[in-house]
C-alpha cells in the first residue's frame, strides 16, 4: 500500500476550521463593496496596482492603473516572492509619490497593500491629496505585521491606526472609516498555518507527524478563541482597512 506524500498528510491534517485563513476573502470583500459604492463615471487612481487585482469591481468607473513597475516576481531572492510578476497592463509607470497627472484629477483613489513598499508612505499621502479633488475618497489597506515580500521593495512590516489618524489628518483627510481586519488569534493561526512551508524553506529537518498533529490541535484551539474574541485586535492585527475622504476646504 502506498503512503501518502508528506505534503497531502501535512495538507490533510492542517485542514481544520478556518482561522487563519478569514483575513485574505475579508479584504478583498470589503475592497469589492466599497469600490461598488464609487458611483458610476468617477475617475479612480489604483497606485500600485501591481497586476490589476481589483480593476474587475471598477469596470463602471474610469480606471487608471498606475506603479514603479520594477518589480519581477523574483527581486533579491529573499523572502516570499511571487515568481512572476506582469506589469503589462499598466497606464501610468512613475513613482508614486510623483505621479504625472494634474491636481484633482481623480475622484477617488485606491492604495491596496502598498505602504509596505514605500521607503516613505506619507510622501505618497501627500501625492493623493494633490491628485485627488475636494471631497474625493481614499480608499487604503497595508499589512499590521507582515514577513518580508517583494524583496528589495519590503521597507516596513506595518500600520497601525494611529498611522493613519496622525498622517491622514495632518494631510487634510477625514477618516470616514477604520477598522482593523484580523485579530491576535487569526493572525497567530496564520502564521502556524505557515510553519511546514518555512521549516522546509529554512531547516534541514522534515516536521514529524506528531508535531503536525500539535500544530492541528493549536488551530483548533485558536478556532475556539477566535469565535470569542473580546477586541484581541488592538494588541495584534492582519491589517486596517481606510476610507478617508479629502477636506472640501483646506482646515
Amino acid at each position: 500500500m502506498k503512503f501518502p506524500r508528506v505534503k497531502q498528510v501535512t495538507e490533510r491534517l492542517l485542514r481544520v476550521g478556518s482561522v487563519g485563513t478569514n483575513h485574505v476573502p475579508a479584504r478583498a470583500a470589503w475592497i469589492a463593496q466599497t469600490l461598488r459604492n464609487i458611483p458610476s463615471g468617477q475617475r479612480i487612481l489604483d497606485a500600485g496596482a501591481g497586476e490589476l487585482q481589483f480593476k474587475k469591481y471598477c469596470n463602471h468607473l474610469k480606471y487608471v492603473a498606475q506603479d514603479f513597475a520594477q518589480y519581477d516576481g523574483r527581486g533579491d531572492g529573499r523572502g516570499l516572492t511571487t515568481g512572476s510578476w506582469d506589469q503589462s497592463r499598466l497606464d501610468i509607470v512613475s513613482d508614486i509619490a510623483s505621479i504625472p497627472e494634474p491636481d484633482g484629477s481623480f475622484d477617488a483613489i485606491m492604495c491596496i497593500e502598498v505602504f509596505e513598499h514605500l521607503p516613505n508612505p506619507v510622501l505618497a499621502i501627500k501625492e493623493f491629496a494633490r491628485l485627488l479633488r475636494p471631497g474625493g475618497q481614499l480608499i487604503l489597506t497595508a499589512p499590521f505585521c507582515s514577513l518580508t515580500h517583494f524583496a528589495p521593495y519590503h521597507f516596513y512590516t506595518g500600520f497601525s491606526r494611529y498611522f493613519y489618524r496622525t498622517h491622514l489628518a495632518a494631510h487634510h483627510f477625514e477618516i470616514v472609516e477604520l477598522h482593523e481586519n484580523g485579530n491576535y488569534f487569526e493572525y497567530m493561526a496564520s502564521e502556524l498555518r505557515r510553519v511546514p512551508e518555512v521549516s522546509a524553506r529554512y531547516t534541514s529537518t522534515r516536521l514529524r507527524i506528531g508535531e503536525l498533529i500539535a500544530l492541528r490541535m493549536a488551530l483548533k484551539m485558536f478556532e475556539r478563541l477566535n469565535r470569542n474574541d473580546r477586541g484581541s485586535s488592538e494588541i495584534l492585527h492582519v491589517g486596517c482597512h481606510v476610507r478617508a475622504m479629502k477636506a472640501k476646504r483646506p482646515c
